[in-house]
Parts: C-alpha cells; structure tokens; sequence
C-alpha cells in the first residue's frame, strides 16, 4: 500500500469515511476481478482519487435498492467477506471510474518496480529479484494497456511518460530546473484525471481536472524526493533535490503552489455529486496539504489510534474494523486494545457556564458553521450549519479563508 494521501480517521465524518473505503475497496476488487489476485498489491491510496472524481462528476440516481449511488457503468455493490475489513461484507465502488483507477494504478506500480530496479533497492539489489520484478513490471504494463483501452483510456500516455523519466533524470544535474525532472509525472497524471471528465461526458472539466492532475503529479514526485532525501543521500541513491542542487526551501515552494493550484482548478470543476465532490475536495486539498506538512516535518497527526489507514493495513480503525458489542473497547481488537491504544475519549461535557464560552469560541472562528464539531455542551458530534451546500464548498464560507474551508468536512 503506498501513496501520498492517508486521511485520518478523526478529521472525516462516518459517511465520508465509508465512502473513502469504498472507493478503495472498490480499486482494489476492480484489480482481482480485471487482473487477477497478485495485481492486488498495485492498490494504494492516491489511485482512489480517480475513482473518486469520476463518481463527483456523475449525478447520483436513487434505486430502491442501491441507496442512492450510482458511478458511472455500475453502482455500489455488496462485497463479499475481505480479512482486512474483519471477514465483513461491504458497499464498494464498482463501474468505469474504479476500471480507470485500477488500469493506472497497475502501470504507475509498475514504474515504481522499474524504480527501485534501477535504483537497486534492498532485495532489488539481487539479480534474481531484479529480473522478477522487471517481468512483473512488463505484465503490469500490459495489463493495464488492456484495461484502460476498456474504459477509452490510451496508456501509452503513460508508458511514454515513464520511458523518457530515466533518460530525463540521467541528464539532470546542478542547475537543471527541477520541474523539468517532474514533467514526465506531471504528464501522466494530468491525462489520468481529465479522462475522469472524459467517462462521465463533461468535456468543459477537462482543462481544470487536466491542471489538477498535472499538479498532483508534481506534488507527488517532490514529496517523494522529500522523504527519500535522507535513505538516498546515506545510500547514494539518485535523489531529484541532490542532482539538480534545489534546496528544501524551494521544494517546500515548488508543493505550497501546487496545492494551491489544485484548490483553484477543483473551484472550476463541476461536480454533479455534492457528497463526492465534497470528498474529491477534503482529499485533494485539506488531505494533500497535510500530507506536505508530513513530508516536510511541519505537521502531523496526534490521533495516531484513529488513522485511517495506516501504512501496512488499510483497515485499521475503519468502520469494517471487527468489532464484538459485548467485548470491553480495552480488550484485544477492541478500539483500545493492542493495535487501537490510546482508548477513545468519552464525550466531554460541560457545564453551563464554560459551554456558553466554547459555543462562542465556536461561533467567531466559524467552526459551527463550517465543518463537523462536538457539541460545545454534551460533546457529541454534530454536522455543520452549512452541510447541506453543493459541491462547490469553497463559496458558502468565504469568511473562512484562513480555515481552508472546513465546511467541507475535513
């Protein structure tokens, strides 16, 4: 599992942080039912997003029996039992978007493989290793050719994208922009977002989701430099940053434009789906800002029991998580058992006086108003005044410039 976005348990609502799982769920089915078991291992968290804004871009259509959510192609459907949500069954995400996702994750896995190959990574360092891992990479590549000329999509894009990334970086040196290293990247994304717009026939997002992508890009190959800077630079590996002589100050620039960049192109895209769109926009702007904070040691979460997912099971402290209502939360596998400490918190209440304080607290800096909050007095969690807008979250609250738009839910 890998990738740059993992939201946090405590900053999503429960709906919201089903509707992430199911995405997830939905790419990582998508890849066993399309390209067999082992293709499993190619879900991560940052190919959801595609699956995510596919559905944002697609109005909602109520049956009696799918509950309302339809993406495009195919709908939520039951999944059978899955060990990592507890042998429980569950809605995942199902149609075009989720065969998109899949069909990219697979050929981007497969230039990480060529990556560490190359860089000779750990066991990748061991000829056998090596020429496994590149058979995989070629099967990958082939598989996901496949799968995305099933959904309209060219991976060549791709492909051409990771072919020219060696010969790029081979010529990079001191001085050398370090855009001009991430362009290949930034290529590749840019195509995979807008064809989102392409499935669900929204030819005017196809600029705005085409610079959100090609920004994505670029942020996830800089954070990538960023957290690789030490282990490379002990090791000797290429590292972006060493080679072309950039400094973190102007890596750390290079991401804050980038983030704000998407927010801007997610303002111009129409999204059909409030819900989805709420999500798309928690994900690719609160998320991502966060994961730069990660990367660049200027922030991180303290809730570290609530993750949502952790790296290494995607599961832990999900809504699918097993659960036994006759169990102590302390006990094992119990939210404050081994693998859940610290113990939830009870909801904190108060009394008259200092709850009439934190409601006004509340009040000045917009929370109430502009994102999910605990009840100033009983300390149950209550939905915003403004979690009924459209998609277009950024518009209702503008007073809140400075809280990047919590009414969205993060």
């Amino acid at each position: 599992m890998f990738g740059i976005i993992r939201p946090c348990r405590h900053r999503m609502s429960e709906g919201m942080a089903a509707s992430w799982l199911a995405h997830l769920c939905g790419l990582c089915l998508a890849l066993r039912d399309g390209h067999g078991q082992f293709a499993r291992i190619a879900t991560n968290y940052d190919g959801l997003v595609i699956s995510v804004l596919t559905e944002a871009q697609s109005p909602p259509v109520s049956t009696a029996h799918d509950g309302g959510r339809r993406t495009p192609g195919g709908r939520l459907r039951t999944a059978g039992p899955c060990p990592l949500r507890g042998m429980r069954t569950a809605q995942v995400a199902t149609g075009e978007g989720a065969r998109l996702a899949a069909a990219v994750s697979l050929v981007l896995a497969s230039a990480k493989i060529r990556d560490h190959v190359d860089d000779r990574d750990g066991a990748f360092g061991r000829r056998p290793v090596a020429a496994a891992a590149r058979t995989v990479a070629r099967r990958w590549d082939r598989a996901g050719a496949r799968g995305g000329e099933a959904v309209g999509f060219d991976t060549a894009v791709l492909l051409d994208a990771v072919g020219r990334q060696g010969g790029i970086e081979a010529a990079a040196g001191p001085g050398t922009p370090l855009l001009t290293v991430t362009e290949p990247t930034e290529t590749a994304t840019a195509a995979a977002f807008a064809h989102t717009a392409v499935l669900t026939g929204r030819p005017g997002n196809l600029a705005p989701l085409a610079e959100a992508g090609r920004l994505f890009g670029r942020l996830a190959h800089l954070l990538d430099a960023v957290e690789d800077l030490a282990d490379d630079t002990g090791t000797g590996a290429w590292n972006p940053l060493t080679a072309t002589g950039t400094g973190l100050a102007e890596a750390r620039r290079l991401c804050d434009d980038a983030r704000h960049g998407i927010r801007l192109a997610l303002h111009d895209t129409e999204f059909a789906d409030p819900a989805a769109g709420r999500l798309a926009h928690v994900l690719l702007v609160h998320e991502l800002g966060r994961s730069v904070d990660r990367a660049f040691g200027t922030g991180g979460c303290t809730h570290r029991a609530a993750q949502l997912p952790p790296p290494g099971n995607p599961f832990r402290g999900s809504p699918y998580a097993p659960q036994d209502p006759g169990r102590s939360p302390y006990a094992p596998g119990g939210p404050g058992g081994p693998g859940g400490f610290p113990p939830p918190e009870p909801p904190r209440r108060r009394g008259l006086l200092m709850g009439c304080l934190v409601y006004t607290g509340m009040c000045c800096t917009c929370e109430l108003c502009c994102r999910e909050h605990d009840d100033a007095w009983s300390g149950q969690r209550r939905d915003s005044w403004c979690g009924s807008c459209d998609g277009d979250c950024c518009d209702c609250c503008d007073c809140c410039e400075c809280c990047e738009c919590l009414n969205c839910g993060a």
